[in-house]
């Protein structure tokens, strides 16, 4: 049998490392796309050394950055005549707001668009593969929505740190959801995933308040071998090889917020998204 072949973002730390380790050890091909290359060459060998087939790749991809998007998958094309397994998994907080070379919030362009992006120039790829799936790390962080507005994502006109991240993540769930109605004629299903309260890097980027609070909270915190589990049960469990369009927990479907849950937020975001990477231009429709 052919092994199984799956590319993850941010795989050079938290639950993505995890993630691409524990898959390495079932025998899955490993693919990582990660922005900075000398982090990522440590966890590429340590990843090699667990993997049942030896095959680890490394590329890099600054999500924020459509150019860097789109040379990524074209690097990906080149290199793999399929994908089995895609895990959108690379995120950011940041208090202060900061914009990308487009002129996007530097949130929003990493969290949403840049996982947008890469997947639809990889769905090619994708119905290649078999029973393909696509994972995308979301949060409960969503449920942080009040006053999402759609047209105000690329440009907020109040910046907030945490309500910037909580409305990237609203759009993570949109897009998993959007994306599963999309695909669901090609035998590629589509999910979003809670990995719980992870002890992660983000705190560096808190103020003192939010940086006193998270403190506060640290003893509720999981370890990142534990917030990958639903990721790696999405991404090699049979039990849901054919369930799409739903939103996971501790491995099981878990009931969303209403905005989450919107068709119509859905359909804005899909073509706010479409409009913002000009996806026409490169002759993705499905």
């Amino acid at each position: 049998m052919e092994s199984r072949i799956c590319l993850l973002t941010g795989a050079n730390s938290g639950i993505g490392r995890v993630t691409a380790l524990e898959l390495a050890r079932k025998g899955f091909d490993i693919v990582m796309l990660c922005r900075d290359l000398k982090k990522a060459r440590p966890v590429q060998q340590e990843i090699k050394r667990v993997s049942k087939t030896g095959q680890v790749d490394l590329l890099w991809c600054d999500l924020a950055v459509q150019t860097s998007v789109i040379q990524a998958a074209h690097e990906v094309t080149g290199r793999y005549d399929r994908l089995d397994v895609l895990i959108n998994n690379a995120g950011l907080y940041i208090e202060k707001e900061q914009y990308t070379p487009e002129g996007i919030e530097l949130t929003f362009a990493t969290n949403h668009l840049g996982a947008f992006l890469l997947t639809n120039l990889l769905t090619g790829l994708l119905q290649k593969g078999t029973h393909a799936r696509v994972i995308t790390v979301s949060s409960e962080a969503h449920r942080w929505d009040s006053g999402f507005i759609i047209d105000e994502l690329p440009k907020p006109a109040h910046y907030d740190g945490m309500k910037a991240y909580g409305a990237s993540k609203l759009c993570n769930i949109l897009f998993a959801r959007e994306l599963a109605d999309r695909l669901a004629g090609y035998g590629i299903t589509s999910n979003s995933v809670h990995p719980g309260l992870v002890k992660t890097s983000f705190a560096k980027n808190y103020s003192n308040l939010q940086g006193l609070l998270f403190n506060m909270m640290r003893p509720f915190f999981i370890s990142s071998e534990k917030g990958a589990e639903t990721s790696i049960y999405l991404a090699s469990s049979p039990e849901v090889d054919q369930v799409t369009g739903l939103y996971f927990a501790k491995c099981r479907p878990k009931v969303p917020s209403a905005a989450a849950q919107s068709k119509y937020y859905a359909s804005q975001l899909w073509t706010l998204s479409e409009n913002l990477t000009q996806l026409q231009q490169h002759q993705v429709a499905f």
